[in-house]
């Protein structure tokens, strides 16, 4: 079979999955889900599952992970589990209010989130679209409806619950909200994931989202988050993956940022199977501000691949973006970093930078840094650099009587701690560098009862 033959099979396994279940997924939904899943499902088709001739996907070719059989949940699965006791991502200290959704849906016992600002609100997507939808129409699919990336029209035909959450202007969100994405099942399962954060104006809020599994099942999720970050508002988005190394996700992110508005997103991968983060930022009002830091930790046969795009669309905006990966073994790496700045986006500043520590011949990353500059008053720069050790670092430590290993350990805690330090939660911060620190040495970092295999 070619590799387009295998396209055009995969394409029509989902859609007659689709239309196998259309009933399923209307029932297990809301009408504003609902109302989108016709024209989505016609968008996928044209693209279909991409693989290594689509330039976005060109080192990451997903027809091999969607291709195989898994189990579709379009209908909540009970499940029981103590989250008093299990999956706070065991950092000490770290005072959040949790929620927990497994395989895509939100836990129904989940206790309801008392302390809460005024207005504030944080549940189930499903269900508040279903009891206040006004909260959910003027935003669902506003951003994530204009990408062309047909895995987001899969989700979006697909998508029956998720997270959600809504800062009315003004309110300050002093906890982060810790959000618990759990695999969990004893069969290879199939979750559809959409999220929606708003964060009204000149309000402030942190959200932690930490996937994990709880078996060594194979899994494979596609997640969507839309977010919309408003005028004065300040916003950080923290995500720890940390799954088993048989699941795979696709993890799509969009960010649109008012005036003045102030962006922190933070993705740390610790352990997966293979993990494709895309993360597109529309910077829509003068004077906002977007940080993006990213790392990843590789080894055996993972695959991480990185994917963002900034668009400066208006004049006046920073964006500073940051992503350093270690890879191990037969790992492999991607990043690519797209920033446009648009016609008369002028006094853009955009800054972009991918630095890579391969330990061993076998592992690889590609990388690719863009910049499509159509304003002539900005200052913008991107770089890349792939490599080894510093072996003259290594040999000053070791000429102080520190071991090799621990030398090395030294070194690579130093090149990951320039994107941990920019974590704005000091008990996350310090719990982030522990685990990277055990990620080197090449323990597991168990949260809990979650299976690293």
């Amino acid at each position: 079979m070619t590799l387009t033959a295998n396209k055009v099979a995969l394409s029509e396994k989902y859609t007659e999955l689709f239309y196998a279940n259309r009933s399923l997924l209307d029932e297990g939904s809301s009408d504003l889900l609902n109302r989108m899943r016709e024209i989505a499902i016609k968008r996928f088709e044209q693209g279909g599952i991409p693989g290594f001739k689509n330039e976005d996907y060109k080192y990451t070719n997903l027809e091999r992970v969607f291709g195989k059989s898994f189990r579709h949940l379009f209908q909540y699965q009970p499940v029981d589990v103590d989250l008093n006791e299990a999956f706070r991502c065991d950092v000490p200290q770290l005072d959040t209010d949790v929620v927990l959704l497994v395989n895509g849906w939100y836990y129904a016992k989940n206790q309801p989130l008392s302390n809460l600002p005024k207005g504030v609100v944080v549940g189930s997507l499903k269900q508040i679209a279903n009891e206040q939808p006004v909260l959910v129409k003027n935003y669902l699919n506003r951003q994530a409806g204009l990408s062309e990336d047909p895995v987001v029209a899969l989700n979006t035909a697909f998508a029956q619950d998720g997270f959600f959450m809504y800062v009315p202007d003004q309110a300050v969100v002093e906890k982060p909200i810790q959000v618990i994405n759990l695999m969990r099942a004893d069969e290879p399962v199939f979750a559809t994931q959409r999220n929606l954060i708003i964060a009204g104006k000149n309000s402030q809020a942190k959200v932690i989202f930490c996937d994990h599994t709880m078996s060594s099942s194979d899994f494979m999720t596609n997640s969507v988050t839309e977010v919309f970050v408003g005028q004065d508002a300040v916003l950080d988005v923290y995500t720890i993956q940390n799954q088993n190394n048989q699941a795979n996700s696709v993890n799509s992110s969009f960010f649109r940022q008012e005036a003045n508005s102030n962006l922190l997103s933070s993705v740390a991968t610790l352990h997966g199977g293979l993990i494709r983060n895309n993360l597109k930022v529309e910077m829509a009002g003068e004077h906002a501000e977007a940080n993006l830091y990213g790392m990843s930790f590789t080894d055996k046969n993972q695959h991480v691949d990185n994917f963002t795009n900034i668009e400066h669309a208006v004049p006046n905006c920073l964006s500073n973006q940051v992503y350093k990966n270690v890879l191990d073994e037969d790992s492999v790496g991607a990043f690519t970093g797209r920033i446009h700045v648009v016609r008369d986006a002028q006094n853009t500043n955009a800054f972009q930078r991918n630095n890579n520590v391969l330990l061993t011949d076998s592992a690889k990353m590609n990388t690719k840094p863009q910049l499509i500059i159509d304003a002539d008053d900005v200052k913008c720069s991107h770089g890349a650099t792939v490599g080894q050790i510093d072996e003259e670092a290594l040999f000053y430590l070791r000429a102080r009587c520190i071991g090799e290993a621990e030398a090395r350990m030294i070194l690579m805690n130093a090149f990951a701690h320039e994107v941990v330090q920019n974590i704005r939660v000091e008990p996350l911060r310090d719990r982030i560098d522990e685990l990277v620190e055990k990620r080197l040495r090449g323990e597991l970092a168990r949260c809990h009862a979650c299976d690293k295999n």
